[in-house]
């Protein structure tokens, strides 16, 4: 065989697995983002928004990279890596479907229970419900009512 013809079955099968990695990574990154979502915003409305958005398309990004990675193998001789590959892409459907679905399912439930949302500037609540920023000063609400001058400072 020709040296020139032995690299080309090459090149496809790493702009696959590269495709593959970047598409988990991205998935990855997106979970991370979901869970310093969950961990840092302020009530129950934004964690579940965080939760809801970032596991959606984090998991359609992995399984895509996976359901590619089966695909690229895919023996015309053997029939059940098609179907592994239908599997995966269903799970990803429903995923889709159903996670969007129950966060909003949970959000409505949580404001058919009386759970409010965060609307002060400081009044951050913790875990635990408790209000972890404290009052406003009498400063801070004149700089949120908008009492104070332009530029915001002390300077005549």
């Amino acid at each position: 065989m020709d040296p020139k013809q032995q690299g080309r079955g090459k090149r496809p099968d790493m702009f696959i697995n590269i495709l593959s990695i970047v598409l988990m990574a991205f998935g990855l990154l997106f979970f991370l983002g979901a869970v310093v979502g969950i961990v840092r915003f302020p009530d129950f409305y934004t964690r579940m928004h965080a939760a809801g958005k970032g596991d959606t398309l984090s998991t359609m990004l992995i399984t895509g990279a996976v359901a590619l990675q089966v695909l690229h193998h895919f023996d015309w001789s053997h029939w059940t890596s098609l179907f592994v590959v239908v599997k995966i892409m269903a799970i990803g459907v429903l995923i889709m479907l159903t996670g969007p679905t129950s966060t909003h399912a949970l959000m409505q439930a949580g404001f058919d229970d009386g759970i409010e949302p965060v609307t002060q500037k400081s009044g951050i609540r913790d875990l635990d419900g408790s209000s972890g920023g404290g009052d406003l000063s009498a400063t801070e609400e004149e700089r949120v009512s908008g009492n104070e001058d332009q530029h915001g400072s002390d300077i005549p």
